[in-house]
C-alpha cells in the first residue's frame, strides 16, 4: 500500500509541476524552489521514500493537492481547501492570475494575426505574391527566397541556385516585361536588360528606339522566381552600359572577347562596351515567336539606326561606312536595326508620289547581312527635340496648305501654332487636297507596304512602330521648346485650333452646357508650376464639373486619333506585330493634380486611373506599347530636380498594373 500511495505521489508531483510550468498559472517563491530542488535530488538518489518524507519536502498543502487529484472532492471541501492554502501560504506567497494572463494572450494573438494578415493582403495586391490564403510566415519566407533565387523545396529544403552571381538586383517592370539589372562579378557596375514574359505587350522605349523582340543566341542561365513569373537572368558580363536613343542596347565585343572600339563609328559609340568570356557563347535555338521569350533568358536587341541615315533626296548616306558598322554589329549577333521611315522625305513634294528609293538600298544590305527591321512610320517633323540631331519637316506641300490654313496644326491659348504634327481635329476634315489626315496616313503605309512586300513576306521586318503624335509618341505637343517650354513645366493645353474647338463646343453642347465649349482660363503657362495656377492646385478646377468635363473630352480626342490610325495601320500590315510609342510624363505625378499629364492628354489625377483607356484600345487593335520611361530612376530625379515632384518609377508600375488587368 505505501509502495502503492508512493507511486500516485511521485507521479502526481511531476504533472504538478510539468502542469505549472505549462499553464504558468502559479509563481513559487525561492524558498519553494529550493525545497523542490532538495526533494528532486533526494528522489534521484533512492527511489524508495516514505509518504511522511514526502510530506516534509513538498509541504502538506502540496501533497493533499496532488492526493486529490486520485479522488472525488466536493465543492464544500474545495472551497475549505482553497482556505487553507490561501491561509497557509502567508495570504501573499501565491499569485494566480489565469483569467488576466489569457487574456493579454488573446490580444497579443489577435493583433499579430491582424498583422500578418495585412502583410500578406499587401503582398498578394501589390507585390503579385502567389500565396494561399491560409499562409503563414514560412510561406512569406519561402516566396523571398525564390524571389533572391534560391531554390525552396516543398519540405522546406532551401540552397543556393547553379548561378547565384546573375541573381537581379533592380526591378522596373510590367506585367508582360520586366527589366533587371544583372552585377558583374568584378565590377560595380550594371548592365541593363530587359526581361520579357509570354504575349508580352508592354516594352521600354525612347526617342523612337527600343529593345524589341527577335530571335538569338542564348547562353546558361537559371530560372528565377519573380513574383508569380520564372524570369530568366542573363550570363554575367563585365562592362559599363550605355543606352542608344535611350532603350536600345548593344553588345560590342570581338570573335574573342576582346573590346572592339571604334571612335568614329556614331552605332558602336552608344553601344555597350563589354568583354564577354568565349564559354558565355552558345549555339543559337530554334526561332521563337515575335515578342514569346517564354523559357529563354536572351534579350533581343535592336540598335537604332542615325536619324539622318537617309537624306531629303531619299539617298543613303555614306552606304559603305554603315555597311562596315551593320557587319560589325552582326558580328557580336545584334538582332537587327530600327530605322524611321519620315513622311516628310518619301511624300515630299506632291500628294501620293513616294519615293522609297534610299530606303530600297537600306533594307536590301540589312537583309543580305541576314539582320532584321523594326520600322518607324513617321509622321512628325524631325529637329528642336532633345537627341535630335537632324532637321527633317513636314512635307512641303503640306506646309504650304499651313500657311494659308494654319488651324491644321495644334494650337495653344495665345494662338502659337505648332508644326510638328498635323492637329487630331483634321483626322476627318478634308483640307490636305481632298484628303483627310487619316485618308493620307493610311495611303502612305499602304504604299510602304506594297513597295516593300517582299521584306514582310521574308519575314525581315518584324514590327511596325506608328506614329501618333509629336516625336512618334501618342500625347499632345504641350510641352514643346520652341514654344519655351523648360523642364519641370506643366505646359500648356494644345486645343485652341478652330476644329478642335469645333468639337469641344458640340461637347459641349451634347452634355446641356453650352458655356462650357471653352479652355480653361487659369491653367497657367509652359513654364507654370501646379501650385500657382487656380486650375492644377489642390482642390483645384481640375475637380470641379467643368474640368471634369473638359479634362475627359481632351483625352477621348487623344484615344480616338490613336483608335482610328491603329485600325488602318493593321490593315496595312497585317499579319506584322504593330506598336505605338507612349510618352512617360513623370514629373509632378507626386501632386494630386499630375497637372504635365492632363495637358499632355492623360486624364490622370490621383484619383482616376488615366492609362486604361488607352491600354483597352491598345489591347483591342492588338498593339504593342513602348513605354517611354522605364529606364528612370525616381532617385535620380529628386536628385536632380527635388522641386519636380516626379516620380518615373511610380508611374511606371502604374501603366504595368493596367497591363495586367487589360
Amino acid at each position: 500500500m505505501e509502495q502503492e500511495m508512493e507511486r500516485f505521489g511521485g507521479t502526481s508531483e511531476e504533472e504538478g509541476e510539468e502542469d505549472e510550468e505549462e499553464m504558468g498559472m502559479e509563481v513559487k517563491d525561492e524558498e519553494q524552489q529550493q525545497q523542490e530542488r532538495r526533494s528532486q535530488r533526494n528522489h534521484l538518489s533512492t527511489r524508495m521514500i516514505s509518504i511522511n518524507e514526502g510530506i516534509n519536502n513538498t509541504g502538506i498543502n502540496n501533497n493533499n493537492n496532488l492526493l486529490n487529484r486520485f479522488q472525488y472532492v466536493s465543492p464544500q471541501q474545495q472551497q475549505q481547501q482553497d482556505e487553507q492554502n490561501q491561509s497557509s501560504s502567508g495570504g501573499g506567497g501565491r499569485r494566480c492570475r489565469p483569467r488576466e494572463e489569457k487574456e493579454r494572450t488573446k490580444l497579443r494573438e489577435r493583433h499579430r494575426r491582424a498583422i500578418t494578415a495585412r502583410i500578406l493582403a499587401g503582398l498578394r495586391r501589390h507585390g503579385n505574391y502567389n500565396l494561399r490564403v491560409r499562409a503563414d510566415i514560412n510561406d512569406v519566407i519561402a516566396a523571398l527566397a525564390r524571389e533572391a533565387g534560391w531554390v525552396v523545396l516543398p519540405d522546406g529544403t532551401t540552397f543556393p541556385s547553379r548561378s547565384q552571381g546573375t541573381r537581379p538586383v533592380a526591378l522596373a517592370t510590367s506585367s508582360n516585361a520586366l527589366v533587371t539589372t544583372s552585377p558583374s562579378p568584378s565590377s560595380p557596375q550594371l548592365i541593363p536588360t530587359i526581361v520579357q514574359s509570354p504575349n508580352a505587350s508592354f516594352r521600354g522605349g525612347g526617342g523612337g528606339g527600343g529593345i524589341s523582340p527577335g530571335i538569338q543566341n542564348s547562353s546558361d542561365y537559371n530560372p528565377y522566381r519573380l513574383k508569380t513569373m520564372f524570369v530568366p537572368c542573363s550570363t554575367p558580363i563585365d562592362g559599363s552600359s550605355n543606352v542608344i536613343r535611350s532603350t536600345s542596347v548593344a553588345a560590342m565585343v570581338g570573335d574573342r572577347g576582346e573590346r572592339i572600339q571604334d571612335s568614329n563609328s556614331p552605332l558602336i559609340d552608344n553601344c555597350i562596351d563589354s568583354i564577354i568570356d568565349d564559354k558565355q557563347i552558345m549555339d543559337i535555338p530554334s526561332k521563337m515567336p515575335e515578342r514569346d521569350f517564354a523559357g529563354t533568358p536572351y534579350v533581343p536587341v535592336y540598335v537604332m539606326l542615325p536619324l539622318g541615315v537617309i537624306n531629303m533626296k531619299c539617298e543613303l548616306v555614306d552606304p559603305d561606312g554603315l555597311l562596315k558598322q551593320l557587319r560589325i554589329l552582326k558580328a557580336v549577333n545584334v538582332d537587327g536595326v530600327m530605322v524611321d521611315c519620315w513622311w516628310g522625305i518619301v511624300e515630299a513634294h506632291t500628294p501620293q508620289e513616294y519615293n522609297w528609293s534610299g530606303y530600297k538600298q537600306l533594307f536590301q544590305i540589312v537583309r543580305e547581312l541576314k539582320l532584321k527591321l523594326q520600322v518607324v512610320m513617321s509622321f512628325h517633323e524631325c529637329g528642336g527635340n532633345v537627341g535630335d540631331d537632324v532637321c527633317i519637316p513636314l512635307p512641303q506641300w503640306v506646309a504650304e496648305i499651313g500657311r494659308t490654313n494654319p488651324d491644321i496644326f495644334f494650337t495653344d491659348r495665345e494662338g502659337r501654332r505648332n508644326p510638328e504634327c498635323l492637329s487630331w481635329g483634321i483626322d476627318k476634315e478634308r483640307v490636305l487636297r481632298g484628303r483627310t489626315a487619316v485618308e493620307v496616313y493610311f495611303d502612305y503605309m499602304r504604299s510602304f507596304r506594297v513597295e516593300f512586300d517582299e521584306f514582310f513576306e521574308d519575314g525581315v521586318i518584324s514590327e511596325i512602330e506608328v506614329g501618333l503624335g509629336p516625336c512618334g509618341e501618342l500625347r499632345y505637343p504641350s510641352y514643346s521648346v520652341k514654344n519655351g517650354w523648360r523642364y519641370p513645366g506643366i505646359g500648356e493645353f494644345q486645343c485652341y485650333d478652330q476644329y478642335l474647338l469645333k468639337s469641344l463646343k458640340k461637347a459641349a453642347e451634347a452634355r446641356g452646357h453650352s458655356f462650357w465649349a471653352r479652355g480653361p482660363d487659369n491653367a497657367g503657362s509652359y513654364n507654370s508650376q501646379p501650385h500657382d495656377t487656380g486650375f492644377f492646385c489642390d482642390g483645384g478646377d481640375y475637380d470641379s464639373y467643368y474640368g471634369r468635363f473638359f479634362l475627359n473630352w481632351y483625352s477621348q480626342v487623344l484615344v480616338d486619333h490613336a483608335d482610328r490610325v491603329l485600325s488602318l495601320a493593321k490593315l496595312a500590315f497585317e499579319g506584322t506585330c504593330i506598336a505605338t510609342k507612349l510618352s512617360g510624363i513623370h514629373w509632378w505625378y507626386k501632386t494630386a493634380s499630375h497637372a504635365a499629364e492632363l495637358t499632355a492628354g492623360f486624364y490622370n489625377p490621383c484619383n482616376r486611373d488615366g492609362y486604361a483607356a488607352i491600354a483597352s484600345m491598345l489591347k483591342k487593335h492588338g498593339a504593342a506599347l513602348n513605354f517611354t520611361c522605364v529606364e528612370l530612376r525616381t532617385l535620380d530625379q529628386q536628385e536632380d530636380f527635388p522641386e519636380a515632384l516626379a516620380d518615373p518609377e511610380g508611374l511606371v508600375w502604374q501603366v504595368i498594373s493596367i497591363d495586367l488587368i487589360y
